[in-house]
C-alpha cells in the first residue's frame, strides 16, 4: 500500500460535526483493514476505530461510540470517520493506517502495527 493522505479536519464548537476522509494511494487498499487513530496534546496515540475491509465490521473505542461512524469507499480508496456531538476532549490530531484486526469472542478488535508509516494527519479541534 502506497501513502495515505487525511484530510477534512478543523475547528468546530462542541456538539459540531466533521467529516474525515483517508484516501490511499497505490495498491491492496481493498483487502486491508484500516483504522483512525488520534493524539492529543502531550497524550499517547490512541485507536479511535477501525473497520475491516468489507465494511462489514468495525470497532469504535468506548468514548466515541454512538457518536463517531466509519465507513469506506473501496472504489474510492478512502476510508471516513463521521464524527458527531463533538466534545472538546475529541481535540486532536487524527491520523489514518493500516491495522491488524481479530475477533474476540465474536468482537471485532484492532491493533496498530509495531511499524506503521504515518500520514500528515488532520487536526481537529473542538471547542467549548
Amino acid at each position: 500500500q502506497g501513502s495515505l493522505v487525511e484530510s477534512g479536519g478543523g475547528s468546530v464548537q462542541a456538539g459540531g460535526s466533521l467529516r474525515l476522509s483517508c484516501t490511499a494511494s497505490g495498491r491492496g487498499f481493498n483487502d486491508t483493514a484500516m483504522g483512525w487513530f488520534r493524539q492529543g496534546s502531550e497524550k499517547e496515540r490512541e485507536i479511535v476505530s477501525c473497520i475491516n475491509w468489507s465494511g462489514g465490521s468495525s470497532f469504535y473505542r468506548d468514548s466515541v461510540k454512538g457518536r463517531f461512524t466509519i465507513s469506506r469507499d473501496n472504489a474510492k480508496n478512502t476510508v471516513y470517520l463521521q464524527m458527531e456531538r463533538l466534545k472538546p476532549e475529541d481535540t486532536a490530531m487524527y491520523y489514518c493506517a493500516s491495522v491488524g484486526e481479530f475477533y474476540d469472542g465474536g468482537r471485532y478488535h484492532c491493533i496498530q502495527y509495531q511499524y506503521t508509516d504515518w500520514g500528515q494527519g488532520t487536526q481537529v479541534n473542538v471547542s467549548s
